[in-house]
């Protein structure tokens, strides 16, 4: 049971990432132009927040080792998800206009704004749901010698997320619903998760075991 929780989690964590990179990548355009620059941005800019999520998860499970701690950053990357209908285009347009009217451009901001735009809309809650992984792999483990299983169960179950996201996001999402609820739906599908890790604080509850393959104790 605690396997398949942990799978659950990131799988569904993997899957709300890729919908907002996807479904990002989309919205982005509206703004500033359908280039290869918007898609480089969100590329870039997901793949550093992953980045900084997986490391400070690992480094947050360590230090609080409860799964219920991760509902303080769940449940405000969920508000700020439903929210981006509302904050994103008065801030894209604040990102636009700061460029003088008569003007062209210069190619340099061409590249950088759409990657300050993503930034600002999708750092945190990308940044959130990546700490998931880490943060469970560190809890699920209840032995040194189940680390390298537990590992590849979690990273394979969130990639599987991520994957079943590009595809229901592209080709299902886009399709039958518009933008705003689709970031709306993924917020509240991150807040889902918040509420999901404060029931599992018992089934992830951490005992002092001996590990036979090196004759220490660890805690799972």
């Amino acid at each position: 049971m605690r396997n398949l929780a942990a799978a659950v989690l990131v799988f569904l964590g993997g899957f709300a990432i890729m919908v907002l990179e996807i479904v990002g990548a989309r919205y982005l355009p509206t703004h500033f132009g359908s280039s290869f620059n918007v898609w480089v941005s969100q590329i870039g800019v997901i793949l550093t927040a992953l980045a900084f999520g997986y490391y400070f998860g690992g480094s947050l499970a360590d230090r609080f080792k409860r799964v219920s701690f991760l509902s303080y950053l769940l449940f405000p990357a969920g508000l700020v998800t439903c929210l981006i209908p509302n904050f994103a285009p008065p801030l894209m347009s604040r990102l636009i206009r700061r460029h003088p009217l008569d003007r062209e451009i210069p190619l340099l901001w061409q590249k950088l704004d759409p990657a300050i735009g993503s930034a600002l809309i999708f750092v945190l809650p990308c940044f959130v749901l990546a700490t998931i992984c880490t943060y469970v792999i560190r809890l699920a483990a209840q032995k040194l010698s189940h680390v390298g299983r537990i590992s590849g169960l979690v990273y394979a179950a969130s990639t599987v997320g991520s994957i079943a996201g590009v595809f229901v996001s592209g080709y299902v999402l886009i399709d039958h619903m518009g933008l705003k609820s689709i970031f709306r739906a993924t917020g509240v599908l991150t807040i889902f998760l918040g509420v999901l890790c404060l029931f599992l604080d018992r089934l992830f509850e951490q005992k002092i075991t001996i590990d036979p393959t090196t004759d220490v104790q660890s805690k799972p």
